[in-house]
């Protein structure tokens, strides 16, 4: 912002305030909760959280409104916007340290991410502001005045217990390994050649290209099916997962819900692993690393099931799929490395 369009000291206050809210978002990114030997009424906390996040956002709002036309505001009346605006990013912020880890590290990972989004949503709109060259709603000022709109809004959505939390976690990671699931279904089915649409042949038009490393081969294709119905256990867990915790999830018990922490670091885990498996099936397929990576998804999957059948969301009634789904991944896993011995 230039200092013919507004008073020196408005632009100095703006970088001030900038740098302000980005220590504050550095301390909520990295920062411990204050952990309180008293009771913690997490409804309270809610609708606390919820006033602070409408106070940021009608700060916000108020400030870009006095920036969107000429002239600008005056030094005084610039430093009280500012002041108030970043009086609520404070509140915000010592608000979300209310929420200690014992009401779930997964549901606190969640507010802590929706909180860092909401607090660069007001530096980026600081940041257009100073660096506008006119007093005027410009495309990027209205852009960075709804992204700190949507930054806040999202919070409605928000999971409110451990329990949401882990159910959020189980939804993505389902999403991936399904998508990695069908990503390898539709190049096995499109063609013989799975990089005909990436590779050109800059060759004789009359010879098709002859490197045999490009294709999968008949043994490459058996060995695939194991490995593709070992992904599809991964899928099975999840799925299977995230129905029990709806069903038989407590977010109440401090021991239930330090499970639920656990399961929801371990889902996490899946999708990198299936991603692995699936990056050495194609061809040239290396058989040491599908190998490999068969045997460590295997192993995470058979201590993904355990640890299911252990906590408190797998009842009598769910027994029954935590044996299907393991009898699964012994079979898979034994079929691969079966076929792929066979070839070596």
């Amino acid at each position: 912002m230039s200092s013919g369009n507004c008073d020196g000291s408005l632009s100095v206050s703006l970088r001030n305030v900038i740098n302000s809210i980005q220590c504050i978002r550095d301390r909520v990114r990295d920062g411990e909760s204050n952990e309180s030997d008293g009771a913690f009424n997490l409804s309270n906390f809610w609708d606390t959280l919820n006033q602070a996040v409408k106070a940021v956002s009608q700060e916000a709002t108020k400030l870009s409104l006095a920036f969107s036309r000429p002239p600008p505001p005056s030094a005084q009346d610039g430093e009280k916007l500012l002041e108030s605006l970043l009086k609520s990013t404070l509140t915000l912020s010592t608000i979300f340290y209310w929420l200690p880890k014992s009401q779930g590290v997964t549901l606190r990972r969640r507010v802590r991410d929706a909180t860092v989004e909401v607090l660069e949503g007001v530096t980026q709109l600081l940041e257009v502001l100073l660096s506008s060259p006119l007093p005027s709603l410009s495309r990027e000022q209205l852009t960075s005045t709804g992204g700190v709109w949507s930054a806040c809004d999202q919070f409605d959505q928000l999971p409110k217990e451990n329990k949401g939390a882990l159910l959020v976690v189980l939804s993505s990671q389902t999403g991936v390994v399904k998508d990695a699931i069908e990503e390898l279904e539709q190049a096995l089915s499109e063609a013989q050649d799975p990089f005909n649409d990436v590779l050109d042949d800059d060759q004789d038009e009359g010879n098709p290209r002859g490197n045999r490393d490009m294709y999968w081969s008949e043994r490459d294709r058996q060995v695939m099916g194991p490995c593709q119905g070992l992904m599809k256990a991964a899928a099975g867990c999840l799925r299977k997962l995230a129905s029990a915790v709806k069903a038989n999830g407590d977010s109440a018990a401090p021991q239930n819900v330090a499970q639920l922490d656990d399961l929801a670091d371990m889902s996490r885990e899946i999708s990198p692993s299936v991603d692995d498996l699936v990056l050495c099936l194609y061809p040239p397929m290396d058989y040491s690393g599908v190998g490999n990576n068969v045997s460590k998804l295997a192993a995470l999957l058979k201590k993904f099931l355990e640890m299911i059948r252990s906590s408190h969301v797998c009842r009598e009634s769910e027994l029954t799929w935590v044996q299907f789904l393991e009898g699964a991944v012994d079979h898979n896993l034994q079929k691969a490395n079966s076929l792929i011995q066979l070839d070596s």
